[in-house]
Parts: C-alpha cells; sequence; structure tokens
C-alpha cells in the first residue's frame, strides 16, 4: 500500500492521475491547523478509526490523504470537491471511481471501513 498526502483539488486530482489503473481509496478530511487538528470534528474522530484499518487496503492499492481547505473554503457551494467529484460532507472515504463510500459518522464505524476496503 502506498499513502500520499495532499493538499486541495488540484494537488487531488495530479496524484490520481499519477496512479490511473491502479485501485485508489481517497480520505477527504478539513484541513489541520498548525497544531495539526483539522476544524472538523467528525474528521478528528474518524481519522484514528479509518488509519487504522490501512492494512485492510488490498495490495497494491494507493490510500490518497485529502485535506479539503478551511472551513470557509469547504461550505463554499462552488467548491470543486463538491462539484466536480460530488462530495457532500468531510469526513468523506472512497474508492475512487464508483460509488462506494462512507461519509462523516459512517466512517465512525470500523467494520463499514473494513467493508469498503474489501468491497471489488
Amino acid at each position: 500500500m502506498a499513502m500520499l498526502e495532499v493538499s486541495g483539488y488540484q494537488a487531488f486530482v495530479e496524484a490520481v492521475q499519477r496512479h490511473k489503473g491502479k485501485t485508489i481509496f481517497a480520505y477527504f478530511t478539513g484541513s489541520k491547523d498548525k497544531n495539526g487538528v483539522s476544524w472538523c470534528p467528525d474528521c478528528v474522530q474518524a481519522e484514528p478509526i479509518v488509519r487504522a484499518e490501512l492494512d485492510k487496503m488490498p495490495e497494491g492499492a494507493i490510500f490518497i490523504y485529502c485535506q479539503t481547505g478551511a472551513r470557509t473554503e469547504w461550505k463554499n457551494v462552488a467548491n470543486k470537491f463538491r462539484t466536480e467529484l460530488n462530495l457532500t460532507g468531510v469526513p468523506t472515504l472512497m474508492k475512487y471511481g464508483t460509488t462506494h463510500k462512507l461519509v462523516e459518522g459512517q466512517l465512525f464505524h470500523p467494520e463499514l471501513v473494513q467493508m469498503l476496503f474489501a468491497d471489488d
């Protein structure tokens, strides 16, 4: 498993393009402050759960950890994460290129994260 950390929509698109043809899981979270804490309380709660399940990802898969920006950027209805990727909330974990995703409180359940990683 390879893990990439990016910030912003353009950096996410570039990371996806570099790994085209591979299974990609993307985790979208509110950006973190200088102390490493996200403005999004659900993101803070979900992150350790998601990270604890990374070993369940298929061999050769790519995990992209993407910070979506400050709260005001995220709330903007023209935000490209919303308009281009159809994200409705953060945190979101998705299997890129499919309709399979978990949003907000669903990510508090390790068994759901495991199912997403195992889904074919």
